[in-house]
């Protein structure tokens, strides 16, 4: 399911804090990308990382050159993360 970011906070590294239309909330660390290559071969670039931006029409993280991330790819990550956290594992 597609759920619009609402706000987020750089966390430091490749983290982000995000806040989804539901009210929920969750931490992704993206560093990953940076080895995925393609539109996210820039990632690798903290620079470039860190001029990330929130398209608040729809509801996504942007980066220079139209680079962003499928809202439900960021919002499943995010609450795996948390589920993770919370359950220690």
């Amino acid at each position: 399911m597609w759920h619009d970011i609402m706000n987020f906070r750089k966390l430091g590294g490749y983290r982000l804090e995000l806040e989804f239309d539901d009210g929920k909330r969750g931490v992704v660390d993206l560093q990953n990308y940076t080895g995925r290559g393609g539109v996210f071969s820039n990632f690798a670039d903290k620079e470039y990382f860190d001029a990330v931006t929130l398209n608040k029409e729809l509801g996504v993280l942007c980066w220079p050159g139209g680079v962003d991330i499928a809202p439900e790819t960021i919002y499943e990550a995010a609450l795996v993360a948390e589920a993770q956290e919370s359950y220690g594992k």
